[in-house]
């Protein structure tokens, strides 16, 4: 039901760095002048964001914030008593524990209530790990399917990897999914062991980060030259060359 909330302010997606590295020349000007005036958060853990905010705006005065947890738990009724809190005007903004906002991420939560509610949602220029993936893949950039996290146990992990790779083969889609970090190495053993050898496998590392990269070969390749992820960020990527 659309929320009935007087002259609402503007909510915002704002975009933070993807690991502990970077400062405030990898952000469009506007997001830290938007942080030094927005005083209304909604986040997975409040310790994060407020560390994010102080990396964009060193003098902020974290006392004056009001934040609010927005994860996988909160409910539809939750989220628009959040946006109630967006009358007269006051603008806020959805900051996520990595990267852009409602990609793989809660805010999307938020995002579609502000939109049933006749909130304006604006998005912030900053990173998105699929996106900058993609485009140093060498893959489909033109048609592919992000399919956030695979399962976690193995059978089905292996039969999900199966799907993709068929899809991947007979639409030529590239298919981008990621993984929790402690579990990077099982599902690239599963990549590796179930797909065809031609296949091609891009892994994508520490984006933005010191000693990141992205790199694409076919599953046979792979094989020769292993990789151990540990607890990396990473985006993986089933695909096939461009004709």
């Amino acid at each position: 039901m659309p929320l009935n909330v007087r002259n609402p302010g503007t909510l915002y997606l704002m975009p933070v760095w993807l690991g502990n590295h970077g400062g405030t020349d990898q952000l469009p000007p506007e997001n830290v002048i938007l942080a030094q005036r927005i005083d209304l958060y909604f986040c997975e853990q409040e310790k994060t964001a407020r560390g994010m905010l102080r990396r964009m705006v060193p003098t902020i005065d974290l006392s004056r914030l009001e934040m609010h947890r927005l994860d996988k738990e909160t409910s539809a009724a939750e989220a628009m008593r959040m946006l109630a809190l967006m009358k007269d005007g006051r603008d806020a903004a959805v900051i996520s524990e990595a990267g852009m906002p409602g990609i793989a991420d809660p805010g999307a939560l938020l995002a579609g209530a502000a939109h049933r509610s006749g909130i304006v949602v604006v998005p912030l220029i900053g990173p998105s790990s699929v996106v900058l993936a993609l485009a140093a893949s060498g893959l489909n950039g033109q048609h592919f399917t992000f399919h956030g996290y695979l399962p976690v146990k193995p059978k089905e992990r292996k039969q999900a990897i199966r799907r993709l790779e068929q899809d991947a083969v007979r639409t030529g889609a590239a298919q981008l999914f990621i993984e929790t970090p402690y579990r990077n190495d099982a599902l690239l053993a599963d990549l590796l062991s179930t797909c065809a050898p031609s296949t091609a496998l891009t892994i994508a590392v520490d984006l933005t980060q010191p000693g990141g990269s992205v790199r694409t070969l076919e599953i046979a390749q792979w094989r020769i030259e292993p990789l151990v992820l540990g607890k990396r960020p990473t985006v993986f990527i089933i695909g096939s060359w461009p004709m």
